[in-house]
């Protein structure tokens, strides 16, 4: 028992301490009543939103349950952790973990995990891998500009930034998050001179993610910047310590939802950088793995993006393995175009996703025809991708204009009337 406080002060700060029990919010529900974006809406979560699923009247919700879980602003994990009276008293006394020092020290735990939330989710108009498509190829050739490498460095800084927070507010998720970011940056900086980087972050990405235990040092090195490009040096002794999302001790404190979100996202950056290391057959077995963890995931746009890149990158894995066997890889490539035409014929679906579709998917099958030596299919294939992309040009700039168009009569139309002063 603490020694009683003596002085008004100390008494009163004793009193701001107590937490009444009548001012705190519901208790967080049981892990396994979470079920994130798994189930869809009855009704659209934003108003005029077009986030159907195929073939029903059902919506998705745009990945938002998701995105709740993985970043818990609620911190509903620590309160099941500690209770909600040790909880809420920890929060009003600020000894909840969160970063003390450098900007962010004044902002709270909340506010902190916000700017997490953003480092390792938003995007601008300069972003390379902006849009859903995750299907790898290589963006470097040597002839980038100072502009491009430095965006790219950043972007791999912001990652590395990202980490380091998750670490400081003990949030795994949000740190194997980070680590599938930095491989997909490693990649996207480096190339094939960075894939054993990148291979080494996906690594400890699925690590994190899974039912055994990891190093909390071995990953807070990849927070690192390198000097004069070494890393810095490993622990010498390995200590696993960590219980991953999906051990019997997370999983009393968080759905295995929120395992399976961070597998699907590092298995993938795994099998791109097995795919950059030219390690085919690993990259396909790879992305391959992902499947099981789609199932019973809504045939939306959303994820529909996933299933799509997953079949074109092992459509790609056997083009470049062996080229003259394009039929086995051309199998991969229908799955992708049948993605597209749902989305364009059933409905529910996307029209503007089910057109990107196909046009990616049409993209990497020129590719592996041409890898195939058969130029004369790929260059009709390419002039019809061509044509097709001058007539998407079209249709977007007359929707621009009708948009245009419309803005301009609304601002006519709300603009305040004057009265008119009769003549006398």
């Amino acid at each position: 028992m603490g020694k009683k406080s003596r002085t008004p002060t100390g008494k009163a700060k004793a009193e701001n301490r107590k937490i009444d029990q009548k001012d705190l919010p519901p208790p967080p529900p049981p892990p396994e009543e979470l079920k994130g974006s798994a189930v869809p809406l009855e009704t659209p979560a934003l108003p005029g939103s077009s986030f159907k699923v195929l073939g029903t009247d059902r919506y998705d919700d745009g990945g938002v349950g998701d995105l709740t879980l993985l970043i818990d602003l609620e911190d509903m994990v620590l309160r099941r952790k500690r209770g909600e009276n040790e909880y809420f008293s920890a929060l009003k006394a600020d000894l909840l973990p969160r970063a003390n020092y450098g900007s962010m020290a004044r902002m709270s735990r909340r506010e902190q995990k916000v700017s997490l939330a953003q480092l390792l989710f938003s995007e601008d108009n300069d972003d390379e891998d902006k849009g859903p498509s995750e299907v790898y190829q290589s963006q470097v050739d040597g002839e980038e500009s100072k502009s491009v490498i430095d965006h790219r460095a950043g972007r791999l800084s912001q990652s590395r930034a990202a980490l380091r927070l998750s670490l400081l507010l003990r949030e795994p998720a949000c740190a194997s998050l980070a680590l599938a970011e930095l491989c997909k940056r490693n990649l996207a900086l480096s190339g094939s001179e960075g894939a054993v980087d990148a291979l080494r972050c996906a690594d400890k990405c699925l690590e994190v993610a899974g039912d055994d235990f990891w190093d909390g040092d071995e990953v807070a090195l990849e927070a690192e910047e390198s000097k004069n490009g070494e890393r810095p040096p490993e622990p010498t002794e390995r200590n696993a310590t960590t219980p991953g999302l999906a051990h019997p001790a997370s999983l009393k404190l968080l759905p295995l939802r929120v395992s399976h979100l961070c597998l699907r996202s590092g298995l993938l950056q795994r099998g791109n950088s097995l795919a950059a290391l030219g390690r085919e057959k690993e990259a396909r077995d790879t992305y391959t793995s992902v499947f099981p963890l789609l199932e019973g995931e809504p045939r939306c746009s959303r994820v529909d993006w996933e299933r799509h890149s997953l079949h074109v990158n092992i459509g790609n894995t056997i083009s470049r393995e062996t080229p003259t066997d394009f039929a086995k890889a051309d199998v991969e490539f229908e799955k992708a175009v049948q993605m597209g035409l749902d989305h364009l014929n059933e409905e529910g679906g996307s029209e503007t996703d089910g057109r990107n579709m196909l046009a990616c998917a049409k993209r990497h099958r020129c590719r592996a025809l041409k890898r195939a030596g058969r130029l004369d299919e790929a260059k009709a294939l390419m002039l019809v991708l061509i044509k097709e992309q001058r007539e998407e040009d079209v249709r977007k700039a007359k929707e621009a204009e009708e948009k245009a168009a419309e803005e301009a009569l609304k601002a006519i139309e709300d603009k305040p009337k004057v009265p008119m002063l009769k003549a006398k």
